[in-house]
């Protein structure tokens, strides 16, 4: 029986490496029997597989390539392609310019290029990319963390999901999240950067941004290692009316 419900299953939201308890980012969303894992940060592929096989997921999105938010693809190729896995087709893997030769570029140890397109149909992500992916549209804005990087629209069942990936506050961002049901919004840091470009949101950021979007509800997520996540929700909240939320490990939201 399928899902007609979207959800969205924390797999980690830690920074900039893993917890005892928490892994780095990653994120599971399904609707109607549709899996996609939504950035494969550190430590992502163990909770992931309590809830999907690997070999059967629909897709894997990756918002950029920091390994918070990307090295489980390194694990993951090698499960997909040596191990117990009997792949019909490579899975298609939604990233940034540069995603299949950066892993390439890890994976080589020879004279020969490892077979990188053999475990990822990579597409590369850019500003207004859409994809159809089983029951779930994919829709990509680039956004601001100093290098390519995306967030992305979810939608399905005629219902939104927005995650900002890593990223300051943005035009890109917002107008994304327009109207959304659900942002799910990075806050790593303690305060703004005194000198230089910001590439993160604070709590509050986070509140702004949902509240310019007029998004139904806010989930804080990669909350920095110097800020509580308690209080990064009490801050987030200061500056958005709805309900506000932390994305703690191994918790099931619905859309």
């Amino acid at each position: 029986m399928t899902d007609d419900l979207l959800r969205l299953t924390v797999l980690g939201s830690a920074t900039p490496y893993p917890s005892a308890d928490n892994p780095c980012s990653g994120y599971l969303v399904s609707h109607g029997g549709t899996r996609v894992w939504m950035d494969a940060g550190s430590g992502t592929l163990g909770p992931l597989q309590q809830h999907v096989a690997l070999g059967e997921l629909d897709a894997v999105w990756i918002s950029h390539l920091h390994a918070d938010h990307a090295a489980e693809l390194l694990t993951a190729y090698y499960g997909l392609l040596y191990a117990d896995i009997r792949l019909k087709a490579p899975i298609p893997l939604f990233g940034p310019p540069g995603t299949a030769d950066r892993l390439a570029g890890f994976l080589t140890n020879g004279p020969v290029r490892s077979p990188v397109e053999s475990a990822f149909a990579v597409e590369e992500l850019y500003d207004g990319h859409r994809v159809r992916v089983g029951s779930l549209t994919l829709s990509s804005r680039a956004v601001d963390h100093g290098m390519p990087a995306f967030a992305v629209r979810v939608e399905g069942g005629g219902r939104s999901l927005v995650y900002s990936g890593d990223t300051a506050p943005c035009p890109g961002l917002t107008g994304l999240a327009e109207g959304c049901d659900v942002l799910l919004c990075e806050a790593e840091s303690t305060r703004p950067p005194a000198d230089g470009e910001a590439v993160h949101h604070t709590p509050e950021e986070a509140g702004d941004t949902a509240r310019a979007a007029r998004a139904g509800r806010l989930i804080v997520t990669h909350v920095g290692r110097g800020l509580d996540p308690r209080d990064a929700v009490a801050r987030a909240a200061t500056r958005f009316d709805g309900p506000v939320e932390h994305a703690s490990p191994g918790a099931v939201f619905r859309v």
